[in-house]
């Protein structure tokens, strides 16, 4: 017999007033899991998958297909792309708008910049 059952047993033998049920603590996953990750300090990764899953929805895929973001770190995005000529013409050119979409869809503190490196 454990300790509790036995001493909810010989508390109903005594006539003992029954202790008030414990209240309940329960809570919905949806709602711990945000304040978990940021106490274990894993909500920019979590903010990095998520800008991962939505690269090619932002770029297209012809670009999504010779590029891939690698890392978020402090608000910038690190994306590895395989050649030089489209390096160049992400830096050059379309780096603003990439930017744009992205700060418009995470918001300008999750994404402040974005680096490209080929490789």
């Amino acid at each position: 017999m454990t300790p509790s059952l036995r001493a909810a047993v010989i508390q109903e033998w005594r006539g003992l007033p029954e202790r008030p049920p414990s209240r309940d603590r329960w809570q919905a996953p949806a709602d711990v899991l945000p304040k978990l990750m940021q106490r274990l300090g894993l909500r920019e990764r979590l903010h990095e998958t998520e800008v991962i899953d939505a690269w090619s929805k932002i770029v297209g895929e012809f670009i999504a297909a010779h590029s891939a973001p690698v890392a978020l770190r402090d608000g910038i995005l690190y994306v590895r792309v395989l050649q030089p000529a489209l390096h160049y013409e992400l830096e050059q050119i379309s780096k603003s708008e990439i930017l744009r979409k992205l700060k418009r869809r995470f918001g300008g503190k999750t994404i402040r910049d974005v680096r490209f490196r080929v490789g």
